[in-house]
């Protein structure tokens, strides 16, 4: 993939709940310059990086890496120590914030019923009880666990409980859908049945930015790739360059198993 092209960051801050207009986000995700310190040490040091709307960004890296810390940096759940994140236009804020969803490897679930952790998403939004109820049986059906609405959220298995987040997250309607190593530790039958859901919601025009470090998982989901060693951007480009011709040593090393120092 190209190299990014430089861009201005916002003249304003973003302030205020998100306009009618801002619903349209997200755009291009655009980072300059970004950095994160921590007791004098640098965790993310991204000069620049450019990520399209509607498609699959994977994103990877050995451990200590900064995948998580990025992911919350551009979900503007953290502040940058300086530089911009923004999503089209618009600053990352309230306003890009409220667009999006992010689901942890270990999923926080209400103490309440499958059914009413997500009526307690689905309450917030408009619309009436009816519509609602059908709205939370849709997304239930949707990632497997309509047998399941009574029983309480957490007693169900790893996987069932991810795909609850995943439906939760989905009932937002997000521009964004923001993923931490969903499927960490699963079941096989499970890691299918989360990816199935992922690729639904991208082909709906959802931007997804998924963390793994699963090689074939990336394999099967990426349209394009962001790999990241020592807080630092190493390579980003299409999948289909990515897996076949790495440009980077460390890149080469990681999709060959071998240990990335």
């Amino acid at each position: 993939m190209p190299d990014t092209v430089p861009f201005a960051p916002p003249d304003k801050p973003d302030k205020g709940p998100p306009t009618p207009r801002d619903r349209l986000l997200p755009g291009a995700l655009r980072l300059d310059r970004l950095t994160l310190q921590v007791a004098g040490k640098t965790l993310v040091d991204i000069e620049k990086l450019e990520l399209e709307p509607r498609s699959v960004t994977v994103v990877m890296g050995p451990n200590g890496a900064g995948k998580s810390l990025f992911l919350r940096l551009v979900h503007g759940l953290i502040p940058p120590s300086s530089g911009w994140v923004s999503w089209g236009e618009v600053a990352c804020g309230e306003a890009t914030r409220s667009t999006q969803a992010m689901v942890f490897q270990k999923p926080v679930l209400l103490r309440r019923s499958v059914a009413a952790n997500l009526d307690f998403v689905l309450r917030r939004r408009a619309g009436s009880r009816a519509e609602r109820r059908a709205r939370r049986d849709e997304l239930l059906a949707r990632v497997g666990l309509a047998g399941q609405a009574e029983q309480p959220a957490r007693l169900l298995s790893g996987g069932e409980q991810q795909r609850l987040a995943l439906a939760r997250a989905l009932a937002t309607l997000p521009k964004v859908l923001l993923l931490d190593e969903p499927t960490a530790s699963l079941d096989p039958a499970s890691v299918q049945m989360i990816e199935q859901i992922v690729l639904a919601a991208s082909a709906e025009d959802t931007k997804v930015i998924f963390v793994t470090h699963d090689v074939g998982q990336a394999r099967r989901l990426a349209d394009d790739v962001a790999f990241l060693h020592h807080g630092r951007l190493i390579e980003h480009r299409p999948a289909a360059i990515f897996f076949t011709s790495p440009a980077s040593e460390a890149v080469d090393a990681y999709l060959a198993g071998r240990i990335v120092l």
